[in-house]
């Protein structure tokens, strides 16, 4: 299955979300941020369980030149974390939307958050950014 990126929602801070009909929310960096890190060297996953809100900082990601913090694009909690992708980050930029999910997260009653932007709003962010 190939993730369709013009029905994602995306977060400013570049995560972007997949909420499928049963109410859990995959969840992964945008193939722009991967981009901007460049070569990823260590990737740090919550533990299954943990409760997030939208906004939080759910683990990080590393890159030879950055650490940048990983954040939930939605409240709810992790109940599934993508255990091989830290052994494999090279396919992280190969696959950003289908192999490189992070997280899986069931959403709480919140939904999910006006803040969040479709792809049009998202890649206007991006250009702006440089």
């Amino acid at each position: 299955m190939t993730r369709d990126t013009s029905k994602l929602h995306y977060a400013e801070t570049h995560e972007w979300v997949d909420v499928g009909d049963d109410g859990i929310a995959t969840v992964g960096i945008s193939a722009f941020a991967i981009e901007q890190l460049n070569d990823l060297v260590y990737m740090d996953l919550p533990e299954i369980g943990k409760q997030v809100q939208a906004g939080d900082e759910f683990g990080e990601v590393e890159s030879v030149k950055a650490v940048s913090p990983l954040y939930s694009p939605v409240g709810g909690e992790i109940v599934e974390v993508h255990g091989d992708l830290p052994d494999n980050l090279d396919q992280l930029k190969d696959d950003p939307y289908d192999y490189g999910w992070i997280v899986k997260i069931k959403l709480g009653d919140e939904g999910l958050p006006e803040s969040l932007m479709d792809l049009a709003a998202y890649e206007k962010q991006c250009s702006e950014a440089g």
